[in-house]
């Protein structure tokens, strides 16, 4: 009986031998040099409409309804894809205004003569 709840007991991990608390060491993140996108790794593929649409879930015995699934995928898509079409018109217009304002600096900006 002994060795049957043994199997199922957790192990425990040994402990820090100092008995402090140690800060986590600091995360560096990975896709930084990424201006304006979220930091996911190379190898994360960011989510899109076309991937939504085409996901493929497991049949189970007795698993949701297969057209509620889809239909919801497809809204979800479809937000999605209107998310990412504001987005494209949002930084087309802030790159529209940052040149206006480099226009305007250097036409007002005051001249230094040497």
């Amino acid at each position: 009986m002994r060795n049957l709840f043994r199997r199922f007991r957790r192990k425990s991990r040994p402990r820090a031998a100092t008995g402090r608390h140690r800060p986590p060491a600091p995360v560096r993140p990975v896709g930084a040099s990424n201006p304006g996108r979220h930091y996911r790794s190379s190898a994360y593929r960011p989510l899109c409409a076309g991937r939504i649409r085409d996901r493929q879930f497991p049949l189970v015995r007795r698993g949701l309804d297969p057209g509620e699934v889809t239909a919801f995928l497809h809204r979800v898509a479809d937000d999605l894809a209107a998310l990412h079409a504001e987005l494209d018109q949002i930084r087309n217009e802030n790159a529209r205004i940052k040149q206006s304002l480099r226009d305007w600096q250097s036409r007002f900006a005051p001249r230094v003569h040497r």
